[in-house]
């Protein structure tokens, strides 16, 4: 498994970068239910909200609807567990297998390239937005029957990064310093 879609599976609840109990056990190929029982067996490895807690259903409500998928009419009967980075890196301890182990390598490795991305913004995030979305378009026009919705929403976010450029460079262009000049 790449980085990438690890990843993608890295959620901010509560002001933390976590992933969810669901994710961490197709990550490690194991069910969820067996991930849970693990962790509740060793229960003293997780104590504290910096390495695990359970998300409240007015936080997947309110913040995260892409937890549960709503919208599919997924319903969970216990709301999931967020692991923070120690909480996935104390899950080693816990599942011993070589896959789990391997696994947990991805996902600290996905922790750090995301730490990595927050604190390396990149210069110009104006001119870094339109290559990805060049990129999408590139994706999307290699599907030829790319629906007309779509062709609308990339050419708005086209116009959009056009305006956003604009502004950006009024805003960074060379000024006249202030003050009195002798010649």
């Amino acid at each position: 498994m790449e980085l990438i879609p690890i990843e993608n599976k890295i959620y901010e609840i509560r002001g933390r970068r976590v992933m969810l109990d669901r994710d961490l056990a197709e990550i490690y190929g194991i069910e969820t239910r067996v991930l849970k029982q693990s962790v509740r067996r060793n229960m003293k490895r997780f104590e504290g909200e910096d390495f695990m807690f359970e998300v409240t259903k007015e936080e997947v409500l309110r913040s995260q609807i892409v937890i549960l998928n709503i919208g599919q009419g997924k319903h969970f009967k216990y709301m999931p567990l967020a692991f923070t980075e120690l909480g996935v890196a104390m899950l080693s301890s816990v599942l011993h297998s070589d896959a789990a182990i391997d696994a947990n390598r991805k996902i600290m490795r996905a922790f750090v390239a995301t730490r990595q991305l927050l604190l390396n913004r990149p210069v110009n995030e104006v001119q870094e937005l339109k290559n990805e979305s060049n990129y999408l378009e590139d994706v999307f026009m290699d599907y030829n029957d790319i629906n007309e919705d779509t062709r609308i929403q990339l050419e708005l976010i086209n116009e959009a990064l056009a305006k956003l450029e604009v502004k950006h460079a009024y805003v960074n262009r060379p000024r006249k310093k202030i003050g009195f000049v002798m010649d």
